[in-house]
């Protein structure tokens, strides 16, 4: 699925314009926004010289890459489902459509692109463009490479003042001779674009930041242009005749098999190539800054009908083939493009380019667009991809289909990729290592692999290797367990527990039991699917063996097949578990749900926000915020599919309040009603009116409710659904998770903890330092407190319990690193912005929150004060004053971290580093605090980054 910003649910409904009716009607006129204009500008400075140099390389006229970058942009703009995505003549498709030039000719070549685009679009229309996903990346990858390797071998020749030959083993063995036999006049040309290609990325400081505004693909062909003209090098360069004379399609001839073959291979690298271009592009997109216009997902569909209309309308005005491109698809996004008006412009401007600027184009040298090129073949070789492909062991599918592109042609090195691939697939479901040995009494029974019943024999011999009355343990690695294999283990597990013995299911797999709960006896019951030893498990397989149990009491009643990680992520079992609540009588006071979502303190900020079930913590104690009418679970800015998450209540001094969020399905704003209910600590749970956002972001007003005293165990609050979810994920937890985790807390407990980092952070519940750091027990040692702070030795109003810990984790646990994590969006920050200077003096009442901020009064001043370099984030400017506090915060608290006695000689030792970071939550992104010339910089850290341990 690809990543994007949606806007078809969270779009607000049009509003309703009228005006009178003798007046002129609203202007609708076309416009264009300041970011695609620029964006457009970008990327036709890019497409101009590669459409040429592949032109070049395929052996093709050079207008027809012309003719397939405007097509590619004014067509596929249009009509594709990818509104960032630029297509026109692609690398990847240089070989194959070299190969059709030579066999068939360039007017039977145009009416193969014709015939790849019908076919995409019957594709299109059967809606089959997701199964393009299905194909393994390593196949992908490897015949991207192998393109790449063939382009830049065959580009070498040119560079080198030659010609290339017609395959690589031809290119590699007529390269001796190139080199005794070179053009001095091509190789300094070709040096000097790759140079300048190399080199102009990497200006440092601010000019340099202004010249990169220019794409390096047109500095480098410019420069060499003008250097080849000043110097009056003689060299071969671009031929642009007369569009009059220019080729267009003809009627195919040939063999009808081999044009077959023909279309396929088109159909097929253009196809895949563009569909994955997409799910790319929205990813990149997502990962930017939101812009102001929000973009839509790709519509993988639509994207495939427009590229096959690209593709016949390019092929029948003699073009090359059209393909989605990840250069200018790049460029596009990263210029702040919002719509696809800027890939539509770029189109215009190469038809401007194509008719106006012949004279210009036809100076530049042949051996700069070839250098151009090889450069482009170079860098389709990812060494990021091999690394990936290693990591999940297909080097052999990404090797084989590499070589079979480079010696055999894409179709044929595709077709070998996926035979090695479901090979691969089938050896690795087949092949179980089963072993059996005996450690001080106890007997272990591993299985490492996936368990079907071609296992199961072997599986049967290792079991009964176990003597009666043993105490067994049936170590389960791996992911997948037919039927067989199940009914195997279950069998003997049963029988050799009737027999006095004692068997315990560990790894993976775990959780087999002789009477499971929830009704399903499977051993892959509970978490254990295919996730990790924490319990959080992959995705469910519906029916079978596989299925997750419920948790007790519930899974008859409401089918719940939910992981254990998913109570606190809004999913879609809450309106069924509200349905199985009993429904008071009319007329009692908790027959109308309370929402209390306008808070106490900054409770109501996330309310504020219409964010889904956001909890109002305020300084008393509890009660918790529901979300607006109509708004919906998982959204960020409340609107949704209707019905709220629930809250609960803790232990409000005055009364807790049982929350049940928003109206089921309703769109009117603000209908929220009170209601009452009962909470640990409070005997009698008065209800009061509580707003929350609508639908249409309006405030609305609830009546006020009464509700009775109740009873309810420390701890527990009684309002309901709260309690019950509390107790309900304490036992998920002891029957799923503890089992998992319990050898390694009982390892824990007998030595002791030793963390290799204690952890600073902010209270707010939204930040959950496990998740965010891939932590277990035993990793952090963590302190929260409000507004992530680290009160200065011997300040007034002081806290020793930060400090207490700090020298507890330095010197007793003898941590490696402190690392201090603020946030976005927090509300100790929000509430040093408003607080006023003079406050204190002016008598104002100080609250034990108040004097606690004023250990972040130290933030503010740095804030404010002009002669310190702000803190900022890599790529963009913080988004407001609150952004930035935060940013401030984390590095001041640094510096209260360095006052700190224990943690002083620790650094002067050398046995300590200080680390800041920031967590983006709306973003779920995280950034680390760096060292630049220009002040502190939060980097960005990315998914595929190498971070030293």
């Amino acid at each position: 699925m690809s990543a994007c910003t949606p806007t078809r649910p969270t779009d607000p409904p049009p509003a309703h314009r009228s005006h009178p009716p003798h007046s002129p009607p609203p202007d609708r006129r076309f416009r264009i926004a300041g970011a695609d204009l620029s964006a457009s500008i970008t990327v036709f400075l890019i497409a101009l010289p590669l459409s040429l140099g592949i032109a070049l390389a395929t052996g093709a006229p050079l207008q027809s890459g012309l003719v397939a970058a405007a097509v590619g942009g004014l067509v596929t703009g249009r009509l594709g489902g990818s509104p960032l995505q630029v297509s026109g003549p692609a690398a990847g498709l240089t070989v194959v459509t070299a190969d059709l030039i030579q066999r068939y000719g360039w007017r039977t070549t145009c009416a193969i692109t014709v015939l790849a685009g019908l076919v995409q679009l019957g594709l299109g229309c059967l809606r089959v463009a997701r199964t393009a996903l299905a194909v393994s990346p390593a196949i992908v990858h490897g015949m991207l490479a192998g393109i790449g390797v063939t382009i830049a071998v065959a580009q070498l020749h040119i560079v080198l003042g030659g010609s290339p030959q017609s395959s690589v083993p031809d290119n590699v063995r007529a390269l001796p001779a190139q080199l005794a036999d070179l053009h001095p006049g091509a190789v300094t040309v070709s040096v000097l674009t790759l140079t300048l290609l190399l080199l102009w990325p990497r200006l440092p400081g601010r000019t340099g930041r202004l010249l990169r505004i220019v794409p390096a693909p047109l500095v480098a062909v410019a420069g060499a242009t003008a250097t080849a003209a000043l110097a009056g090098l003689t060299l071969p360069q671009v031929e642009l005749p007369s569009w009059r004379s220019h080729a267009l399609a003809g009627l195919p001839e040939g063999p009808v098999l081999g044009l077959l073959a023909a279309v396929l291979t088109v159909t097929l690298v253009c196809s895949v190539q563009s569909l994955l271009g997409a799910v790319a592009v929205d990813r990149l997109a997502a990962s930017r800054p939101a812009p102001a216009v929000p973009v839509r997902c790709s519509d993988l569909d639509r994207e495939l009908l427009g590229q096959g209309s690209a593709n016949i309308v390019s092929g029948a005005l003699g073009g090359l083939p059209v393909a989605g491109v990840a250069v200018r698809s790049t460029a596009n996004v990263n210029a702040g493009a919002v719509s696809r008006n800027s890939t539509m412009l770029h189109g215009v401007l190469v038809v401007v380019a194509a008719l106006l600027m012949v004279p210009i184009l036809e100076r530049i040298p042949l051996a700069s667009l070839a250098a151009l090129v090889m450069a482009v073949g170079i860098q389709m070789v990812s060494l990021h991809h091999i690394r990936t492909v290693t990591r999940h062991r297909e080097v052999l599918v990404y090797a084989t289909t590499l070589l079979g592109v480079i010696f055999l042609g894409v179709l044929q090195g595709v077709a070998l990729g996926i035979a090695v691939a479901v090979g691969t697939a089938l050896h690795r479901l087949t092949r179980t290592r089963i072993s059996h040995d005996e450690q001080e009494g106890v007997h272990h029974v591993r299985v490492r692999g996936q368990l079907t019943f071609l296992a199961v024999p072997r599986l049967s011999r290792a079991l009964h290797l176990v003597p009666q009355g043993a105490h067994a343990v049936v170590e389960l690695d791996g992911s997948f367990m037919d039927h067989a294999a199940y009914e195997s283990l279950q069998d003997w597990q049963k029988t050799h527990t009737a027999q006095g013995g004692t068997v315990e299911f560990t790894g993976r797999r775990a959780g087999l039991t002789g009477t499971p709960e929830g009704g399903s006896g499977d051993p892959a019951s509970g978490p254990a699917g295919s996730g990790d030893a924490t319990g959080a498990a992959g995705p469910a397989r519906a029916g079978g063996p596989a299925e997750v149990a419920a948790p007790v009491g519930l899974a008859a009643a409401t089918h719940c097949r939910c992981r254990p990680w998913t109570p606190w992520r809004n999913h879609q079992c809450e309106p069924m578990l509200a349905a199985l609540e009993p429904t008071p009588p009319a007329g009692r006071p908790d027959a109308v749900a309370h929402a209390d979502a306008a808070g106490r303190a900054d409770a109501g900020v996330a309310a504020r926000r219409g964010s889904g079930g956001a909890a109002g913590a305020g300084p008393a104690g509890g009660g918790a915020g529901g979300v607006g009418a109509g708004a919906g679970p998982g959204t960020a800015d409340g609107a949704g599919c209707g019905g709220g998450t629930d809250g609960m209540a803790h232990g409000h001094p005055a009364g807790g309040v049982a929350v049940r969020g928003g109206d089921a399905g309703g769109g009117t704003a603000g209908r929220h009603a009170a209601g009452a209910g009962t909470a640990a600590g409070g005997p009698v749970g008065a209800g009061h009116g509580g707003g929350g956002p609508g639908a249409h972001g309006r405030t609305g007003h609830g009546a006020a409710g009464h509700g009775a005293a109740g009873h309810a165990p420390v701890g527990l609050g009684t309002g309901r659904r709260g309690g019950h979810r509390l107790a309900r994920g304490i036992r998920v937890f002891q029957r799923n998770t503890a089992p998992l985790v319990r050898a390694e807390l009982a390892r824990l407990a007998r030595e002791g903890q030793r963390p290799s980092q204690l952890f600073l952070t902010c209270a707010d519940s939204r930040l959950v330092t496990s998740m965010i750091t891939a932590s277990g027990p035993g990793d952090l040692f963590v302190v929260r407190n409000v507004g992530n702070l680290v009160p200065l030795p011997g300040a007034e109003s002081g806290d020793d319990s930060v400090a207490a810990a700090i020298e507890y984790a330095v010197e007793v646990l003898q941590v490696r690193s402190i690392t201090v994590c603020g946030h976005s969006g927090c509300g100790a920050m929000q509430a040093l912005l408003r607080s006023e200077p003079g406050e204190e003096a002016a008598g104002e009442t100080q609250t034990p929150l108040r004097r606690w901020l004023r250990h972040g009064v130290p933030s503010l001043e740095r804030m404010a004060d002009d002669s310190r370099p702000w803190a900022r984030l890599a790529g963009r400017h913080p988004t407001d004053a609150v952004e930035q506090l935060c940013l401030t915060n984390v590095v001041q608290q640094l510096e209260h971290l360095r006052a700190h006695e224990s943690v002083a000689r620790a650094l002067e030792a050398g046995v300590l580093e200080l680390h800041g970071m920031y967590f983006h939550v709306g973003e779920a992104q995280a950034y680390l605090l760096t060292e630049a010339k220009e002040g502190q910089v939060f980097d960005q850290v990315r998914e595929e980054d190498d971070v030293p341990a």
